[in-house]
């Protein structure tokens, strides 16, 4: 795979796991106590933090692997059902459990909703496990420019969030609950088809492994 497509294919991924458009809800239903600047200081707040995780994941992917021993087959195989899992949830039409935010009581303060850019907007809606597999099983090899197209797309997917949650309230007006549920399940979709593909390299690569060792 080139590095364009490998750019390309994260980005989907990236988009399809964190699903901007159907999170403005949730954002706004975090934030609807607090007044429009401080809602885009947690929007900012929140897809900084989850980008520095993401980059961090991506970055000492290799390292993690070592220090726990864990081989790329078997990684790519276990966030393969993880990532195919979230997309299976979504297409039902259901928020799964891996990136849905704790049942939590928002202060109208504003330490209290900042706390929320935390968790659980950035932990685990954005950089949830399925958001941190994918982003260490593209770049898990370590190759500099894998590894660069992979930050790069899940940097344009912070962007990208950021600005739908910014907007989020005359997005959802805009598109309507029917639509913002269709385009769930289309990235559902998208989400399985590739949690699958991981998983099928995971089985290749273990299979390689034990007929040459």
């Amino acid at each position: 795979m080139d590095h364009s497509n490998h750019f390309m294919t994260a980005l989907a991924a990236f988009f399809a796991i964190m699903n901007p458009i159907a999170n403005a809800p949730v954002f706004i239903g975090l934030t609807a106590n607090v007044d429009a600047a401080t809602r885009r200081r947690i929007a900012l707040r929140a897809v900084l933090l989850a980008f520095a995780i993401v980059t961090l994941f991506s970055l000492c992917g290799k390292m993690i692997f070592e220090l726990f021993g864990i081989t790329l087959s078997a990684f790519r195989i276990a966030g393969g059902i993880l990532v195919a899992l979230v997309g299976y949830h979504m297409l039902q039409g259901e928020q799964s459990s891996v990136h849905a935010p704790a049942d939590e009581t928002t202060d109208a303060d504003d330490d209290s909703a900042l706390d929320v850019s935390i968790s659980p907007l950035a932990l685990p809606i954005l950089a949830g496990p399925g958001t941190i597999a994918t982003a260490m099983s593209f770049s898990a090899d370590l190759v500099f420019p894998r590894v660069f197209a992979v930050i790069a797309a899940f940097g344009l997917i912070c962007i990208v969030t950021w600005a739908t949650f910014v907007s989020g309230q005359a997005l959802t007006r805009f598109l309507g609950q029917n639509a913002i549920k269709v385009v769930t399940r289309l990235m559902g979709l998208i989400l399985t088809v590739i949690g699958v593909q991981m998983l099928v390299e995971g089985i290749q690569g273990a299979v390689r492994a034990s007929a040459t060792g």
